[in-house]
């Protein structure tokens, strides 16, 4: 079997009035890069990558640059074409651009060989420990101009909070660093006193503070039983990591925007946080989420995927989470159980809930992990013509 073509497609889909705000930035639109590889053996696997900024240059990357030294290659080769793509773009790619465009390839090849061997990619990753994997509902984000409007903003997250926990869900992601910390304080502890004691709750800074602010923030969580802090600090700032952990007791989580072990294995070795959570279609494809996820097992560091993107993204992420195998506890034995939980986004994406041919199911507060071979997914191309 050869690889016979590369294809990408750049989806977007306006938001209007349902645009949100994290502490970095707007959400004017949901956008993402898809590929789809097809073999001289009728064989084709998807891939998605070019989440996070412009999918522009993560196509280019791909088309101009990787998809030469692809062509007429085995897919069933895919560690070593990981490594064959990785050294030909290290010198100007370790980071951010080419990685996502190495793991949008190396997702479409773990597909075809999953469909290839007729057994499904959490199967080739080591086994498939569970069908269904608990779920985390990311909301409570800035909305519209009404999060300058403290009154209006705690009377909407309020009915938000409260509507995630009628759904059924047990934990609640939300989001700060937009507003000071003492309006952030009020979100947080609205949300609390809406929720009650027995939803826990986890909150993304999106490395909205530096060290000292983080700390103050911190403290703030920790008064109201937050279980973990997402990105307090840069991504760049390692040193800030270690400072800010080392002042709080809550349990501090990063890793959506590192690239690839070399990236984690800073995190985690020098003491920087609790969680790592790679984003399985930047950080490197599931060849080098396999090898974070041993790394960070080494050093007891639980892995929770960042999970942001379309359909293909989340059966990746599921995938992945099924082969898991049980971890120690991390930040309160209630929140995990010893089991491995997947990022649940509560904002408007069709590119997650209609992208499909069978598109992926809720079940009893889980997420079902794909059936049959590869990533267990295809895409209807009617509805990805729609979104080009």
């Amino acid at each position: 079997m050869r690889i016979k073509e590369i294809q990408t497609y750049i989806l977007k889909v306006p938001l209007g009035e349902k645009r949100f705000f994290s502490s970095q930035c707007a959400f004017p639109e949901r956008n993402s890069l898809l590929v789809k590889i097809l073999t001289d053996e009728g064989i084709y696997g998807w891939g998605e990558g070019g989440q996070y900024g412009p999918a522009e240059p993560v196509q280019i990357a791909i088309e101009k640059v990787l998809t030469p030294l692809l062509i007429g290659k085995d897919p069933l080769d895919k560690e070593i074409l990981w490594h064959q793509m990785y050294n030909h773009t290290r010198d100007f790619g370790q980071k951010g651009t080419y990685i996502e465009a190495i793991s949008a390839i190396d997702i479409a090849l773990w597909d075809i060989c999953g469909k290839a061997l007729n057994v499904s990619v959490s199967k080739l990753m080591g086994g498939r420990q569970r069908d269904a994997v608990d779920m985390y509902a990311t909301g409570c984000y800035y909305r519209g101009d009404q999060y300058l409007d403290l009154g209006k903003t705690l009377d909407a997250l309020e009915k938000e909070a409260a509507s995630y926990v009628d759904l059924g869900f047990k934990m609640i992601k939300i989001k700060l660093g937009l507003l000071s910390v003492e309006q952030d304080a009020k979100r947080v502890e609205a949300i609390r006193k809406t929720v009650g004691e027995d939803i826990g709750i986890l909150a993304d800074c999106n490395h909205a503070y530096n060290a000292y602010t983080a700390i103050r923030m911190g403290r703030v969580l920790e008064a109201n039983r937050v279980l973990f802090m997402e990105e307090p600090v840069l991504p760049e700032d390692i040193e800030g990591y270690r400072r800010v952990r080392g002042k709080l007791d809550i349990a501090i989580a990063a890793g959506e925007c590192e690239f690839t072990l070399y990236g984690f294995k800073r995190l985690i070795s020098e003491g920087c946080i609790d969680i790592a959570q790679p984003d399985i279609c930047c950080t490197g494809g599931l060849s080098e989420y396999l090898r974070i996820r041993t790394f960070a097992q080494a050093h007891t560091t639980a892995v929770i995927p960042h999970a942001w993107g379309s359909g293909i993204a989340l059966a990746v992420a599921l995938q992945a989470l099924a082969s898991t195998p049980l971890e120690p506890h991390t930040a309160n034995p209630v929140m995990f159980q010893n089991e491995p939980m997947i990022e649940y986004d509560r904002n408007f994406n069709p590119l997650r809930d209609e992208l499909l041919i069978h598109n992926i199911g809720i079940e009893n507060g889980k997420v079902k992990v794909p059936d049959g071979p590869g990533l267990g997914v295809d895409v209807d191309m009617d509805i990805l013509k729609k979104y080009i």
